[in-house]
């Protein structure tokens, strides 16, 4: 007996297949247009944030994979004290370089205007092929890993100095730049959430298939960030900010020029990027060594990394909420909490404090950032605005190598790291939270709508 056969005439296993074949499609899909209707909302398809975006999205699911491969390679597979010798010697061949390298990073993407995205897909395809560099030397962590670790990193840097100077031209309309680069950043941390599970799924499998996942990223990256709109690579209207004599002369490419609330709001934001580079170097082997009471090493720095993302994924959020409201008070308020936080830690440490600090530094260095974007936005003029991104993304870049270099040499005493924790932020507000609190008294003095 002839199968039955449908009027297109196809038999029942054709028409089965086809069945199968759209519910296996539907979800993956449904799920991409339901991406692309989030990231594209508002606007923000219209203007091109809505790529960047998406860029940013596939960079930190990149990123994550390089650093699940590097993290099980030094740190995971040896000894406590032979993995501080080898996060000292990756310190010594990655991160000493690049405080030499960091300073020039800004003022020669500056030369570049009309390529920016050449730059960013040159920053994908970089990391593309160290990741594959990489992989023939992750299982026995040689010595030519470093190197390659060292450009993925600078290739890395490079990326987000050019991401933060693109987002002003990219704003939809009625858009704050604090509210575009909290969804921009929003958007890199969820996918750092969901590509960390995925790196160590692939690590399972082997130590080198974490960087062939990010290999596929960057590569995907690469291409994306060339569908960028044109106007990314516009240089109309823009030139470099300059430091200023007594008597308005013009020196030398700087910082000055934007006014004291942005100086002191990057002197705050400094303060929490040190202390973010300290405590994930120095609490990274502390909880090795002495994890949170009743736990493996593995889930106290799983509950340790979470805490702190979840804080900055909701720091990120009120930001967006928070606007360019009062951000000299914002920045002075939240750098003020994490220090009294830090204080508490070195009083009463233990597992709950370093939690509740984790979380706490999260979520305020996310508010100090977009509050310090803010005041970028309001209080720099268009023409210099660009300059003064790449160079203030640089100097925070440098303040996180300084912390993480404190982090790793200092003894595993938790009550003492705390109390460094605390010093190096105190030192922040010494230095910024009373000219911020006078800024914000005083007012703008040239208000721009955000």
């Amino acid at each position: 007996m002839a199968a039955a056969k449908s009027s297109d005439g196809s038999g029942p296993l054709s028409r089965t297949g086809r069945a199968v074949g759209r519910a296996l499609h539907l979800p993956i899909t449904g799920t991409a247009k339901g991406i692309r209707r989030a990231t594209h909302a508002h606007g923000a398809g219209e203007s091109g944030l809505g790529k960047l975006i998406e860029l940013h999205a596939v960079n930190g699911a990149g990123d994550v994979m390089i650093t699940v491969a590097l993290a099980s390679t030094v740190f995971f597979s040896v000894p406590t004290d032979e993995a501080r010798g080898r996060v000292a010697l990756y310190l010594a061949v990655t991160m000493a370089p690049f405080t030499l390298l960091a300073p020039v990073v800004g003022p020669l993407l500056d030369r570049i205007p009309h390529g920016r995205r050449a730059a960013m897909a040159g920053a994908m395809l970089a990391r593309a092929l160290l990741a594959l560099a990489m992989s023939g030397a992750v299982a026995t962590g040689g010595l030519e890993l470093y190197p390659a670790a060292l450009g993925v990193l600078v290739s890395s840097k490079a990326y987000g100095v050019v991401r933060s100077a693109v987002v002003p031209r990219l704003l939809p309309p009625g858009f704050s730049l604090v509210k575009a680069n909290s969804r921009v950043t929003l958007a890199g941390l969820l996918a750092t959430g969901a590509a960390a599970p995925i790196g160590i799924g692939l690590q399972q499998i082997g130590p080198a298939w974490p960087l062939f996942g990010a290999c596929a990223l960057f590569v995907a990256g690469t291409v994306l960030a060339f569908t960028m709109p044109h106007k990314v690579d516009s240089a109309k209207g823009e030139r470099k900010a300059m430091l200023l004599e007594h008597g308005h002369a013009p020196r030398r490419p700087g910082l000055r020029t934007v006014g004291p609330s942005v100086l002191h709001g990057l002197q705050a934001n400094a303060a929490h990027r040190a202390l973010s580079g300290f405590l994930i170097f120095f609490l990274a082997f502390l909880i090795r060594e002495h994890p949170l009471s009743g736990q493996s090493a593995a889930v106290s720095l799983a509950v340790v990394g979470i805490s702190a993302g979840v804080g900055n994924a909701c720091g990120t959020a009120i930001g967006a909420l928070l606007k360019s409201r009062g951000p000299e008070l914002i920045i002075a308020t939240v750098l003020l909490l994490t220090l009294g936080v830090a204080v508490f830690a070195a009083v009463f440490f233990g597992g709950l404090m370093v939690a509740v600090l984790g979380a706490t530094a999260g979520l305020c260095q996310a508010l100090a950032k977009l509050s310090l974007d803010a005041l970028i936005q309001r209080d720099v003029p268009e023409e210099v605005r660009t300059s003064a991104f790449a160079r203030s993304e640089t100097l925070l870049q440098m303040a996180w190598v300084v912390g993480g270099a404190i982090g790793i040499a200092l003894p595993l005493n938790g009550s003492l790291g705390m109390a460094v924790a605390a010093g190096i932020l105190a030192t922040g507000a010494a230095l910024s939270v009373r000219g911020l609190l006078s800024a914000a008294r005083r007012g703008s003095p040239h208000p721009r709508v955000a």
